[in-house]
């Protein structure tokens, strides 16, 4: 048997530095997705690990973190210039309440599959089937009116450009493996 490079590069796959592969006009990508304190209280790690896992994505990554303010500043580093002052600190007190799981997903268009599996910002707008359709319900109007944060237990980032960021300031490259799984035979 060929060693995973060598099977790679025979399938056409190649292996840039930046950790995004190509198959022809389909990458093969890495997202960041941090399940959220509501997440990590209700119990819910498992079950939405699984979501991604059933889907095909592979774990390329994973801690548990108490997030500071200083990692809830860089993270949302936009988010008070987009949303406004008052949608910030909601967030990032929200943020620090408890322990957050970090992890990296690979897969093919890992970024666009992650945000399908995840649904709308919204539980109550997200289809049956996603994970906030699933296990969240927390309204908009609701989240306005009481001016708290919309529970909805999984961050996941928006676009490739935002998933490299964010992979790099949650994760060091010491943190990330390569790995072959039984999996990738049917998925990449």
């Amino acid at each position: 048997m060929l060693p995973p490079t060598l099977r790679l590069e025979r399938c056409g796959i190649l292996r840039p530095s930046d950790s995004k592969w190509s198959v022809g006009m389909v990458a093969v990508e890495r997202t960041l997705v941090l399940l959220k304190p509501d997440a990590v209280a209700r119990g819910l790690i498992g079950r939405v690990l699984q979501r991604f896992e059933d889907a095909g994505l592979k774990v390329v990554g994973t801690k548990m973190i108490q997030m500071d303010a200083d990692l809830a500043r860089r993270h949302y580093f936009d988010l008070e210039e987009r949303f406004g002052k008052e949608v910030f600190d909601l967030t990032a007190s929200f943020m620090q309440l408890g322990p957050v799981i970090a992890l990296v997903l690979e897969g093919v268009e890992a970024v666009a599959n992650v945000r399908r599996l995840v649904g709308s910002t919204f539980p109550n707008l997200s289809a049956p089937g996603t994970i906030r359709g699933d296990f969240a319900h927390m309204s908009k109007a609701y989240s306005e009116a009481n001016k708290v944060v919309a529970a909805n237990l999984v961050h996941a980032s928006g676009k490739v450009e935002e998933a490299k960021y964010e992979v790099d300031l949650w994760f060091s490259a010491s943190e990330l493996f390569d790995y072959e799984t039984v999996a990738q035979r049917y998925t990449f």
